[in-house]
């Protein structure tokens, strides 16, 4: 194997609507490949998307590591829970089911966590010391925690309670278009959210992510916070690039 080929590892990110994987170069966090990406099946059952991970690797023509994101806590490769997949994925070991129908080494991660670590490696929380704290706002809140650049990983903090509301409830980007909130009125959800964490965790820095991530400078300057805040620049990459990077520092690459 080549000394380029050693730093490429395949990065999958399963989401509840779609699937999309590339080929990454985990030191420069750049992928190598075109971006594929298939429908998530309406019976997201586990031996449904193993079956369209496998048909993305083998269209990749690949046959070394891979990483993954999934929509759940994750726990030595064991899903706890289950987010817009099918319900039968808690207690599924999708490390296993995914090497199974890959015939490949899979690493499985939450898929915030590894938005996160591909901010904290390559984006907006690059050379960042100290408690770095990404947040996903997007259908529900995503969330990924880092200390001085390591993972402290399934903290799922979209559902504290606030004012007596699950916290994604109230200030998730899906409840903006559901309730067609103007940005000033969606910011204070965000405001009020964002204080509460802040005052349990006092991070360095806030790093935003999610969709509406990329209008930003239209709610980001109306929030009063003690915490610096930057948007998310990797976008759709994140995922991707995240979970190859999992798997390449899982088996010390």
């Amino acid at each position: 194997m080549s000394a380029v080929a050693q730093h490429r590892v395949v990065g999958i990110d399963i989401g509840g609507s779609g699937i999309k994987s590339a080929v990454v170069d985990v030191q420069t966090g750049e992928m190598v490949t075109e971006r594929q990406r298939t429908d998530t099946p309406v019976e997201s059952t586990p031996a449904a998307v193993a079956e369209i991970v496998a048909a993305q690797v083998r269209a990749l023509g690949w046959d070394g590591l891979v990483g993954c994101t999934f929509p759940a806590i994750i726990k030595n490769g064991v899903a706890r829970s289950a987010a817009n997949v099918h319900k039968s994925w808690i207690g599924t070991n999708a490390d296993e089911v995914f090497t199974a129908s890959t015939g490949l080494d899979v690493t499985v991660l939450n898929d915030a966590d590894a938005a996160g670590l591909a901010e904290v490696r390559f984006g907006a929380a690059k050379g960042v010391g100290g408690v770095v704290m990404l947040l996903t706002f997007g259908t529900g809140i995503g969330s990924a925690l880092f200390m001085d650049g390591v993972l402290v990983p399934n903290t799922e903090l979209g559902h504290l309670e606030i004012d007596g509301h699950d916290a994604e409830t109230r200030a998730a980007a899906s409840v903006r278009d559901r309730e067609d909130m103007d940005w000033p009125h969606w910011a204070k959800r965000v405001q009020r959210y964002l204080s509460h964490v802040e005052a349990l965790f006092s991070p360095d820095l806030f790093v935003v992510g999610g969709g509406v991530s990329k209008k930003a400078d239209r709610w980001v300057p109306l929030l009063d916070l003690n915490t610096p805040i930057r948007p998310a620049e990797l976008q759709n990459e994140a995922g991707i690039v995240g979970a190859a990077l999992a798997a390449a520092e899982r088996r010390g690459e």
